[in-house]
């Protein structure tokens, strides 16, 4: 059973904790639990993690020839003695050498130790004291390197960088062996990420929830035929941080069908099993000791699925196929989903994440509660976050554990599950909202589209019933979860119309008594959802019949019936949030409209934020030690409202003298990396008003004197792949103007390019960017920005002074306008714009046709054509405010204070302050400090 698979799991907490005796060359460094009786409740413990320094050194290093010799002592000695004693006891390398890759296990190893005590002592605290916990869903964590985030949060980088030159090695080059984790693709998975540092750092009690791929999405190579992609290899030697849990699994079906039982109860039986094993990875959080999990799951078969017959027999393949299919679901970070069998496998994937970690959740309930196991108590215990849509199968999930495993009533179990689940809403795009074929759920997950087709649609007649049913049917067509789908009966009743005879000349047609005199009715269509069609007039009738030409019905074409995730993610959660506040007002405002007018206490906004500690603190050590020496204090790692101090110094010559020898320093240190890894390719985020930007810039540069080009200060760093041959090798520009790739942009790549940047673009039509958290990082390291005001850029804008942002483009208010202003053809493009697409023609960057790509700049309407983008209307703005840059840049001293101001204004952005608001809003919950 699965609450017995995971009942023991924390017998073990706090009942045989030692110390770990850490030693560097000046300092010890001892890190033991012991236990007080504390709280007030005598059955409650509480548990100090104290932490001693002394100056005594253990276990002496010898070295012969480069290699340490290691020898055998117990683990809980020195740091240096600590690491030795990993590589050779728990060994992932052979033994005869103690090389960089080693290194790096050994000390991520040494490290876990401590982060051990930690984890432990904080989900016993949880387990005795039994509050309410999030529980973060996400198909993705972009966690980054784990081990310089990991030693700063317990504030022992000094000592393990003193440890690790005793033997022999650089604490950045060992770190720098660790491979970024392949959870996650992009903004999505850091903010998760994120999120989890914040939970930790700030003592709330937590869970993140995700899936254990093997590969994740790709690793990219740029090559002169364009993007190759093959497999990434992060866990081809293992990682040292996870622990998997063999006695922490749960089975997940597919398939079958239900049926109904004797007593009368629903039924989900036969089709595919498998089950979903636990791997955990500690999260510390920084000067606590609060460490939470990441619990990603991995699929596979029992053993006894293997038909060891079959492998005799000689047919192999058929002896491994159900092993092959379980392992497949955790393979591939979204897997291409244009062939059925995608499909399907992703889905698949969504559903492990919500069953697997719903299993848990509640199997940790049912252990907490004991004996008596209160339902309705669920809810105070329990705050399930949805992180996008990808894991809404919770919702039907949960409605099925409920009903028809805990034997609860529908109204019960609804009333549960609304109160436990919350949906973060991530894009205002209503054509990119998930939508599942109703065929292929309902061929692999049976049981819950039956959940599914019971939910909304009563509610909605409910409140929208006295209405006319032409309004009825508008509110059923937007809010529905269900697309192209026969309603209800007891709905579909509602629009039968009665019938009324015309004329013995004519067909009898349905009118409705609300419907206007007018040559339109309202008829019911095959998926009972009416549809206006013209009424002929009998003089019409006549005439038509006199020509006696047959008429030909044409075939009706059928829709697709769909399964819209967003409105289940709306109907079943208890609140949605936007991710910043244009965005939430979108949201509001349009795409959920409909559904915010219903229920209005469910809409709010959460502003996105990123953590101090990673994306300055650890990746900036110049810039935070500035920040610290001019507001006084570190305290603004943990309170970033005390980055607002730099402001009152912006302009103090002694501030920008020291702020612009630090960029020098991090320009240097990265440096190396772009020799090293020959940088060449484009973020993703870049858009084609970037892109033609660059190309209308290199034009320019082309057309002047070298007199007149010796006069551009500034040096433009953008990333294109298609044109940055032709400009990097154009002897004419030289080190003017530069395209510069980095293949495999990932955290750690970030953390180099962030803080030795200038200028930062975050470029998309306005309204149309939910939030975006790397402009975040950028304005925190003192990075000025060029943009549009979308997104979070609105509000970034607002914090560091519009004087301080370079912006450009069309305001969100105005696009529908534009559009259609396109739509009449009455958009006239800007020379400038003219220019640049004619340049692109002139194989200027050689052989390759661009007509497809401007060709989609052009025409008034079309799919793919018109410039729905509203690149053209954008791009003399973007130009404009592209020559503002560089005045302000020859301005050195303008210039710092500008970046000054950027870090100072950034104290809002923290994912801090944004959990803060979860916690109080949506979740729930309260911090509990591990003593």
């Amino acid at each position: 059973m699965a609450t017995a698979n995971g009942a023991h799991l924390f017998n073990h907490y706090g009942s045989n904790s030692r110390f770990i005796h850490f030693t560097s060359r000046n300092t010890t460094s001892k890190l033991f639990l012991t236990k007080t009786s504390h709280f007030r409740t005598p059955n409650k413990r509480s548990f100090h993690l104290n932490n001693t320094l002394t100056d005594k050194i253990h276990h002496p290093i010898t070295e012969q020839g480069g290699e340490s010799d290691l020898s055998s002592f117990a683990p809980d000695a020195s740091i240096t003695s600590s690491i030795k004693y990993h590589a050779e006891f728990t060994p992932v390398f052979s033994p005869e050498r103690f090389e960089l890759p080693k290194a790096f296990f050994a000390t991520a190893q040494s490290v876990r130790d401590s982060l051990l005590i930690n984890w432990n002592a904080t989900y016993d605290v949880y387990e005795k004291l039994n509050m309410k916990q999030a529980y973060y869903l996400s198909m993705e964590f972009l966690q980054g390197r784990a081990l310089l985030n990991a030693i700063g949060n317990l504030e022992l980088t000094g000592a393990f960088a003193e440890a690790l030159k005793n033997l022999g090695h650089n604490l950045e080059n060992v770190a720098s062996q660790e491979p970024d984790a392949a959870l996650g693709n992009g903004g999505l998975g850091r903010l998760a990420s994120c999120f989890l540092d914040s939970l930790a750092t700030l003592n709330y009690p937590a869970w993140g929830y995700g899936l254990r791929y093997k590969y994740g999405l790709f690793k990219q190579r740029i090559t002169k035929d364009g993007q190759e992609e093959v497999a990434e290899e992060w866990l081809e030697i293992g990682s040292p941080w996870e622990v998997v849990r063999n006695d922490v699994s749960y089975p997940i079906k597919f398939y079958g069908k239900v049926s109904t039982g004797s007593d009368g109860k629903r039924y989900w039986i036969g089709g595919e099993d498998i089950k979903a094993v636990a791997y955990d990875v500690p999260i510390p959080g920084y000067k606590t000791r609060t460490t939470i999990s990441l619990r990603l799951w991995s699929t596979q078969v029992p053993s006894a699925d293997f038909d060891l017959s079959a492998f005799n027999a000689g047919e192999h393949t058929k002896a491994c196929e159900a092993q092959a299919s379980a392992e497949k679901i955790c393979y591939i970070l979204y897997p291409g989903d244009e062939s059925e069998e995608g499909k399907i496998l992703r889905l698949k994937q969504q559903y492990t994440l919500c069953s697997a970690s719903l299993q848990d959740i509640i199997s940790r309930f049912e252990r907490r509660s004991g004996d008596r196991i209160k339902w309705e108590e669920f809810p105070e215990k329990v705050a399930v976050q949805m992180n996008d849509t990808h894991p809404t199968l919770c919702i039907p999930e949960l409605m099925r554990i409920l009903i028809d495993l805990k034997n609860l009533n529908w109204n019960e179990a609804w009333n549960i599950t609304q109160r436990t689940v919350a949906y973060t809403n991530h894009t205002v795009l209503p054509e990119a909202l998930e939508k599942w074929s109703y065929e292929l759920m309902q061929k692999l997950l049976p049981r819950h589209v039956e959940i599914i087709e019971a939910i909304l649609v009563h509610e909605i007649v409910s409140k929208y019933g006295s209405l006319d049913l032409n309004k009825l049917e508008e509110k059923l067509t937007t809010m529905r979860i269900l697309e192209n789908f026969d309603l209800p009966s007891s709905v579909a009743e509602l629009f039968i119309k009665p019938e009324i005879s015309v004329d013995d000349d004519t067909e009898t047609v349905e009118v409705h008594d609300k419907v206007e005199a007018s040559d339109k009715v309202v008829t019911n269509d095959e998926d009972g959802a009416g549809k206006k069609t013209s009424v002929k007039t009998e003089a019409a009738a006549e005439k038509d019949i006199d020509k006696k030409t047959p008429v030909s019905p044409e075939p009706a074409v059928i829709p697709p019936k769909k399964v819209r995730m967003a409105n289940l993610c709306v109907v079943g959660g208890h609140a949605v949030n936007g991710v910043a506040e244009i965005h939430s007002e979108i949201v509001k405002e349009e795409v959920f409209n409909d559904f915010y007018k219903l229920w209005p206490e469910k809409f709010q906004n959460k502003t996105n934020g990123v953590t101090p500690r990673r994306w300055i603190r650890f990746c900036n050590p110049p810039l935070s030690a500035i920040i610290t020496k001019w507001t006084g204090t570190e305290d603004w790692v943990l309170k970033t409202e005390k980055l607002a101090e730099l402001q009152k110094f912006a302009d103090n010559e002694d501030l920008q003298n020291e702020w612009r020898k630090q960029k020098g320093a991090t320009r240097l240190k990265l440096s190396p990396f772009s020799k090293k890894r020959r940088v060449k390719r484009i973020p993703v985020q870049a858009t084609t008003v970037k892109y033609l930007g660059i190309i209308y810039r290199y034009k320019k540069m082309k057309e002047m004197t070298a007199a007149e080009r010796k006069t551009n200060p500034k040096r433009i760093v953008k990333f294109i792949t298609d044109v940055g041959a032709t400009i990097n090798h154009d002897p004419e520009i030289g080190d003017l103007l530069k395209v510069v790739f980095v293949p495999d942009y990932n955290v750690s790549v970030a953390e180099l390019l962030i803080p030795a940047s200038d200028l930062s673009e975050h470029i998309s039509t306005a309204g149309m960017e939910a939030s975006g958290t790397s402009n975040m990082k950028f304005a925190m390291n003192g990075c000025i920005q060029i943009g549009t005001l979308d997104g979070a850029n609105v509000e970034i804008r607002e914090e560091v002074g519009e004087e301080n942002f370079f912006l450009f483009g069309a305001q969100a208010h105005e696009i529908a306008a534009l559009r259609k202003e396109r739509a009449d053809g009455k958009f006239v493009p800007d020379e400038r714009f003219e220019e640049v697409k004619e340049f692109v023609r002139s194989a200027a960057f050689g052989s390759y046709n661009y007509d497809d790509l401007i060709g989609s700049l052009e025409g008034n309407e079309c799919f793919g054509r018109a410039d729905y983008f509203l690149v053209g209307k954008d791009f003399p703005s973007y130009i404009e405010c592209q020559e503002k840059v560089d005045e302000a840049y020859r301005d050195q001293k303008r210039w710092t204070k500008m970046s000054i101001l950027n870090t100072a204004g950034s104290y809002k952005f923290s994912s801090d302050r944004t959990i803060h608001e979860y916690a109080k809003d949506i979740w729930n919950i309260e911090a509990v400090e591990i003593a």
